[in-house]
């Protein structure tokens, strides 16, 4: 990925609190990187897909997704990201607020590429997707994903 273009992130989240952290989180890491929210599982199928008002979205290089959502829950959003060519080599880290062990062992086997359970302190999230981020953006290599073909 070249290193002036901005990580593009989609960020599937339906509750607005944790929409606000996660923002918060990026400006106070100054993250170089450019969050895009949608709120339920078919908004986020439609961005992924550049779909309907979405049409102009970009290819995100790295989705954040919540499991409680609201229309298409997110193990289906992840099910249908993994089972699309076009899609499945996008990274999805799921964060939730779930521990469940059900709901890891479901996520990883949908080929989720983490799970991270949401800290309920505000210092320990941002430390969280930090790590996230730098993890994602600055230890591994991501294939460019540019705009679909």
């Amino acid at each position: 990925m070249p290193d002036w273009r901005p990580v593009e992130v989609l960020l599937v989240e339906d509750d607005q609190g944790d929409v606000l952290i996660t923002r918060e989180a990026f400006d106070l890491g100054k993250l170089r990187n450019r969050l895009h929210v949608v709120g339920d599982g078919e908004q986020a199928m439609a961005f992924l897909r550049q779909e309907g008002a979405h049409a102009g979205a970009p290819r995100p290089d790295l989705v954040l997704l919540d499991l409680n959502l609201p229309r298409k829950s997110g193990l289906e959003v992840l099910r249908e990201v993994k089972a699309d060519p076009v899609l499945r080599t996008i990274p999805v880290v799921v964060l939730t607020t779930s521990k469940a062990e059900e709901d890891v062992v479901r996520s990883y086997r949908l080929h989720a590429n983490a799970y991270v359970a949401k800290p309920v302190d505000f210092g320990q999230f941002i430390r969280v997707v930090r790590q996230i981020d730098n993890f994602f953006v600055t230890v591994v290599k991501l294939p460019y994903q540019g705009q679909r073909p």
